[in-house]
């Protein structure tokens, strides 16, 4: 079982940027799918993206293409979600999750963070 860190959560003015950071334990990162959800008050938990285990393929949730990226750094166990043009509406608990190859696909994922606060103001 792998543990994973969020952080870089913070507050945000509409319109800025942050960028998050998960780190994981282990030797095996380099085997896992790696994905960002987000779960507003009162709403069910989203898709935010995934990237798989070489980095080469990545998928995002329709209302982030193109003003966020995911990216991975294997050799420092770390997958960042760089956020730019924020919307107050994307306030929320952001976490971090890892799970086998297939889920940068599947969108399903076996690991979790405990989860970041990102509050975005106008």
């Amino acid at each position: 079982q792998v543990q994973l860190v969020e952080s870089g959560g913070g507050l945000a003015q509409a319109g800025g940027s942050l960028r998050l950071s998960c780190a994981a334990s282990g030797r095996t990162f380099s085997d896992y799918a790696m994905g960002w959800f987000r779960q507003a008050p009162g709403k069910e938990r989203e898709f935010v993206a995934a990237i798989s285990p070489s980095g080469i393929t990545t998928d995002y949730g329709d209302s982030v293409k193109g003003r966020f990226t995911i990216s991975r750094d294997n050799a420092k166990n770390t997958v960042y979600l760089q956020m730019n043009s924020l919307k107050p509406e994307e306030t929320a608990v952001y976490f971090c999750a890892a799970g086998g190859g297939l889920s940068v696909f599947t969108r399903r994922f076996d690991y979790w963070g405990q989860g970041t606060q990102v509050t975005v103001s106008s």
